[in-house]
């Protein structure tokens, strides 16, 4: 008897690379969303959840001497209560220069500085939730006009997914994600309706 197939593996829903411009392009319009912007370009650049951006404080990213780091140690991240052992993202140039035109922002509008102090913060003034972020996600898709909702935590598929297609090196994009098994970094080499709609329109017909 005949083993059943396997179901395929569906790459997850992951925002087009027209998709981020447009968030990333929407909120750097204003100095006002610059906090906004920092948080969608954070999320793309290094792959990070929401759940890890809101738990960094001005510390990790900032060096004693003012300077942004190139390596973030995160102190939170998933499955650290089961596993503690040190994980660590890597800033692209892009974003340190953001990281620092939003250092100085924050000083501006007189917002904490000290290593302890969070990152990112709420319009009340206290930590920004996940909550929170995940409605600024849904709150600017449909500022852009967006008409395919995605979820917060599918910008972390969208920097995956770039990374792969920038370098088609499977273990590079698990190193990037941070991913235990490279069984699940695998969702990523699935070609996309974007790069099939591409290959297709070169085609001589």
């Amino acid at each position: 008897m005949p083993a059943p197939a396997r179901a395929a593996v569906r790459p997850p829903r992951a925002p087009t690379e027209q998709e981020q411009a447009l968030l990333l392009r929407g909120t750097a319009e204003r100095r006002a969303d610059l906090r906004d912007h920092l948080l969608f370009a954070l999320a793309l650049g290094t792959g990070l959840r929401e759940h890890e951006m809101v738990a960094l404080d001005v510390g990790d990213v900032r060096e004693p001497g003012g300077a942004v780091r190139r390596r973030v140690a995160l102190r939170v991240f998933k499955g650290c209560r089961r596993d503690p052992a040190p994980q660590e993202v890597m800033l692209p140039e892009a974003l340190r220069a953001k990281l620092a035109k939003f250092l100085r922002w924050k000083r501006a509008r007189g917002e904490a500085l000290a290593p302890d102090a969070p990152l990112f913060v709420s319009r009340k003034g206290g930590r920004l939730s996940t909550r929170q972020v995940r409605h600024l996600v849904g709150l600017w898709q449909a500022r852009a006009g967006i008409e395919r909702p995605f979820s917060a935590h599918s910008l972390r598929h969208g920097a995956c997914t770039n990374m792969y297609r920038r370098t088609k090196d499977i273990r590079l994009t698990q190193r990037f994600a941070r991913h235990a098994s490279i069984v699940t970094t695998s969702r990523y080499t699935h070609t996309s309706d974007e790069a099939l709609a591409q290959a297709v329109d070169s085609l001589p017909c």
